[in-house]
Order: C-alpha cells, then structure tokens, then sequence
C-alpha cells in the first residue's frame, strides 16, 4: 500500500517555486555570457563553457589550453579575432613600426596575463548577471501571464494535483537546468585538453602548465625560450629596481629622522616659505647606494638648494622703485602640521610600460600618498585592447587611493571609458575637488596615432582649449574658491592660464624630460619626466631605457599652496634614488600683461619641442628623451 504524499507548507512551496524559476535562469545566464576583450593586439571574444579549460583558438596553427580559474567547473573558449584598426590607432602591419607594436602587445599580454585574466573574469560575471536578469524578468512576465490566463478555479485545481509532487518537480527542474547548460555551454572538441602534455617552455611564467596543440606548438618549442628569456630579463630587472627603491626609501627615511629637529627648529624660527630641503639634506646627499648622485641627475636647484627657476629667490622682497610695501610680508594662516599635509604622486607618459606598476605601487605606499596624479599617455595608442595596460596601472593604486588623470595625446575617449571602469577621476575640463585639493585639467587637444601624427579629436583648436581653461580658472577664481592644480598634459597649453595669475601651480608631462618646479606668468609649472623611462624609437616594454621619474608633492590644506617636492628616479641599471625633499617655489598670483613666449608651432603637433631643447629650467646636459 503507497504512502500518500505529504503536502508541503505553503511558504515551502512559494521558496521552492520561486527557486524552481530562479535556477535555470541563473544556469542560462551563468553559462550563456560572454565578454569582448583584447588579448595581446587583438580583439577576442570570450564564451563560457563547463570543461574547466579556458580553449584560446588560432584558427589553423592550433590552440592554446589552460586550466581555468573561474569556480565551479566553468571555464571559456576564446575566438581571437583582428588587430583593431579602430581609432585609426595601429598602421598597416607592413610597416616595422606597426610590427614593433604589435610584438609589444603581445610580450605585455605574455609577461602579465593575469591582468587580462581578471578583466575578463570581470567582465563575464557582469554579462552573466545582466543575462541573468533578463531571464527572471522574461520567466516573471509569463508566469503572470499564465497566472492571469488560468482564471482562479483552475490555478486551484493546478495547485492541489502539484503541491505534493513540489519536491521531486523541483529536484526534476534543477537537475534538467544543469544537465541542458553542461550540453550546451562545453565543446567536445576541448575537453580533451587536460590529456595533452603541458608545454615546458612556460615552466616558470604565469602560463605554466598551458597546453599547445597543432602547428603552433611546433613553433612554441621551437621559438619560445627566446620570448621566456626576454620575459624573465624583464621580470628579474624591475623585481630589483623595486628592491633597490624600498632600500633608497628606507635610507631617505633614516635620513630624514636624524635631520627632523633641525628642520623643525628652522621653520618655527622663520615662518616666510623657503626654498631649503624640508629634511635638511641638500641634494648632492647619498643616495642609497651610498654614492653621491652625478649632478645631471640632481633635481633642478640653484645656490642653497633653491630650485632653478630662472627668477628671483621665493619670498625675497621685491624693492624696485623703492616700492616698501612689497617688503611686508604677507599675513598666512599657520603652516600645517606634517600629518596635516596631503601627499600626492606625480607619475605620466607611461606609454604602456606595465613592468613599472609594481614601483608604483611602491612609491605610493612609502610616500603615503593618498592621491595619484597621472599627467597622461598612459597607452600608445589610445585602443580597445590596451586596457590590459590601464588595468595594470590601476592595480598599482592601493585600495582608499584616488587616482586623478588628465589623458594625453596617445591616449583616447576609449583610455578615458576604461580609467572611469576602474574607478579613476578622469578630468574633462571641471574643477574637482580630491582630499580638499581643487583640481582643473582635460585630456588633450591632439590624439597622436601611429605613422599619422596628431590631429584635433574634437571641434576645438590647441588655442582654444588653452583659452578655455584660463577661461575656467579665472571664473572659479571670482567666485571666490579658485582651484589649486592645473592637470594638463601638454606644457604649453597652461601657458595661458598660468599668465592669467588665476592658476597657481600647473603639473603636466608629455615632454618626457623633466623640467622646473619654475616660476611662470602668475604660478609655477612643473614638467614631469616619463615614469617609463620612455626613449624615443625604443620599445617601452622590456628594462627601462631611460631613467623612470616619478615625483612627490606635499599640499597644505589650510594654506592652500604645494609646500614641497621630492624626486625618485630608477636609473637603467636598476638603481633607485630618493631624493630630500625641496621647497616649493611661491607663485606670485600677478598676472602677465605682455605677450606670452611662443612655444612650438600653431598646429600643435609632435613637431612643436622648440629646436629639441629641453624644457626651461631643465637640468644641464638633459635632452627631451622622445616624443611626447
């Protein structure tokens, strides 16, 4: 005699009803998503599947195979499609300089692929729930339908046939849902993966363990331990430049403790700005190797560490014409404790060049920075597919840090789109404010693509954006709150704002030769060199080819003024140099009434560095290391 089955509750029913149409939505999303991603140069698609492998196809030379490191057996058959030509970012691959940018692309993509890894991971997780979604809501629509459709006598006689089978309907569904997503989401075509031997070329990177089936293997064997040579020269060199940093910090460090008193003692007994290394140090100390630093190295700086800015000393008084009121000093709040100060870090013209993120990294955290300044050209050419770089340099910034960028001319509103994914402030011609600094800036006037020079992205000359951002500094200034900072990337565009004497200091790079802290029109201009070491027609990836500069600056709130800087360089023999820090000139906040110096041509171009020159107030014997 059969047992009669058991009625479930009524609130069971409802949880297992609403769990009967949740899952195979979930299911369906889960194992339907896909994501477009770059990988190396060229755009891919990425599916999900269920065979734990993530299945990279390159068509007739084979595939490439690993295990996947998504959760629950998932894994993703990737279609790599073309080198974009989007942007008109990348030339015809016959030219050697598009062939050059590609092998960078690649040998980026090889040396860090866990960047890619988790911007795709990410991606299709967002895609899952989106389909996900769409799949409850289209499940939720017919059911009301039905529900309506059926009429309440029949919804009745439905629910006293279903209720005492709800368990086993359920388990039925569920188990339907996963078998169906499994057919669908795998290609038998790859699971045979695992079976195949494990290429040894990758022993040791972080492709371990990746299986090469077909003509590429061949190649892989044969050609790979020339690219793992190069990947490891280029992981071991920037593993001891960050070594040598935390060793240049750690000294920078020690000696700023044994000099604090002295320090403190000379800024309580003269309250006027100085000039005068805030440690005490003067910049011909040690370095951390012990060595005093050749002077072309130095951080620009005149007698008694002054910076060199072609000007007269900050805060001396000016008497011309016997004009006595200039000689009062000029009543200031108090100057902010040190643990009042804001520190930021000055990084720009990182072209790509990822092996600098873990130093950035560093810097950031030693500095105790808690805004980064990114003065632009974070890519080469401003592509869907180098957001493997953006993510890159994003992962450097510490959780609770703000990165601000003003984007250059080899970046692009896509660089801009993939900064605002990752959580960076990216400037566009509006005052923000960031740890009570007010910030101004935009991205560039020109967008530079390779082999096709620079041209204007928008409706707007290289003339009229300078206008316009004077145009913002001066109205800000009459409303009373002003900014702090003008971001930029391009020197010479802020010459405007810097004559109007509404901008008191202006941070920029491009040039990639580092240039002042210097006195200009109303305010004071500082050029950043490149934190990639970036060298013209050199590739940016591999050990530096130039000295790399990052700079940090320390703001008071209260005063509302930069109080000092500090340089940090790592050299192409994977030295690393902290430099004391150095006062910051005092911007006179007059504006300029005669003609502004030309600097560069009308259009703007690459060709507008004056002659090769470096920037005014550059160091002596240092030459602009590349386009900008």
């Amino acid at each position: 005699m059969s047992r009669p089955h058991r009625t479930p509750p009524r609130w069971v029913r409802w949880t297992l009803g609403i769990l009967l149409a949740l899952v195979p939505c979930v299911v369906w999303g889960v194992t339907t998503a896909t994501a477009e991603r770059s990988l190396g140069p060229h755009e891919a698609l990425y599916e999900v599947t269920t065979n734990g492998l993530v299945t990279v196809d390159l068509g007739p030379l084979g595939t490439i195979q690993i295990d996947s490191p998504l959760p629950l057996g998932l894994g993703a058959d990737v279609t790599v499609e073309e080198i974009p030509a989007d942007l008109t970012a990348v030339g015809q691959a016959d030219t050697l300089e598009g062939l050059s940018q590609d092998l960078e692309d690649y040998l980026r993509f090889f040396g860090g692929p866990q960047e890619t890894i988790g911007s795709v991971a990410r991606a299709l997780v967002v895609d899952a729930l989106r389909r996900t979604g769409f799949a409850v809501l289209v499940v939720a629509a017919v059911g009301a339908g039905l529900y309506l459709l059926l009429g309440p006598p029949r919804r009745r006689e439905l629910s006293e046939r279903v209720a005492p089978r709800t368990y086993k309907i359920t388990a039925g569904v569920v188990l339907v849902s996963l078998v169906g997503a499994s057919l669908v989401a795998s290609d038998p075509g790859t699971t045979s993966g695992p079976s195949q031997r494990a290429s040894a070329v990758f022993d040791g990177t972080p492709l371990e363990g990746a299986r090469i089936t077909g003509r590429l293997a061949g190649v892989v064997d044969t050609y790979g331990a020339m690219l793992i040579d190069l990947y490891r020269e280029n992981e071991d060199f920037y593993a001891r430049a960050d070594a040598n940093l935390v060793a240049a910090w750690d000294r920078r460090d020690r000696i700023q403790r044994l000099t604090a008193p002295r320090s403190a003692a000379a800024a309580t007994s003269d309250d006027r700005p100085s000039d005068e290394p805030s440690d005490g140090a003067s910049p011909d100390a040690p370095d951390a190797t012990g060595d005093a630093p050749e002077a072309t190295d130095a951080p620009t700086s005149g007698a008694d560490d002054a910076p060199d800015t072609g000007a007269e000393e900050p805060g001396a008084p000016d008497t011309e014409d016997g004009d006595e009121a200039r000689d009062a000093p000029t009543p200031q709040p108090a100057p902010a404790a040190e643990e009042d100060l804001v520190t930021l870090l000055v990084v720009s013209d990182l072209h790509c060049n990822t092996g600098m993120s873990p130093l950035i990294r560093t810097a950031v955290e030693r500095s105790g920075a808690s805004v980064v300044l990114n003065a632009g050209d974070t890519t080469m050419n401003g592509t869907a597919v180098e957001s493997f770089c953006v993510d890159s340099f994003a992962s450097a910034v510490p959780k609770g840090v703000t990165m601000v960028v003003a984007d250059g001319n080899h970046d692009s509103v896509e660089t801009s789109a993939q900064e605002r994914a990752n959580g960076q402030t990216v400037l566009d011609g509006k005052v923000v404010e960031v740890e009570g600094i007010r910030i101004l800036g935009d991205r560039d006037p020109l967008e530079t693509r390779l082999g096709l020079g620079s041209q204007p992205p928008r409706e707007e000359t290289p003339e009229e954006y300078a206008a316009r951002l004077a145009e913002v500094a001066c109205t800000e200034q009459e409303d009373g709150d002003g900014i702090d900072l003008l971001l930029i990337h391009t020197p010479r565009m802020g010459n405007e704002a810097l004559d109007s004497g509404c901008v008191p200091n202006q941070v920029s790079g491009h040039m990639h030769t580092r240039s002042g802290p210097e006195r200009t029109g109303g305010g004071v201009r500082y050029v950043s060199g490149s934190t990639a070491g970036a060298v013209k027609d050199q590739l940016r990836i591999g050990p530096l080819k130039g000295t790399a500069e990052m700079t940090v600056l320390r703001f008071d709130p209260e005063r509302r003024r930069i109080v000092d800087w500090q340089l940090v360089q790592i050299g192409t023999d994977e030295s690393a140099k902290v430099w004391p820090r150095i006062a910051w000139p005092t911007p006179s906040g007059e504006p300029v009434v005669e003609e502004p110096d030309e600097v560069g041509t009308e259009d703007g171009t690459e060709g507008d560095l004056p002659g090769g020159d470096a920037p005014a107030g550059a160091p002596a014997g240092d030459e602009p290391a590349g386009e900008g």
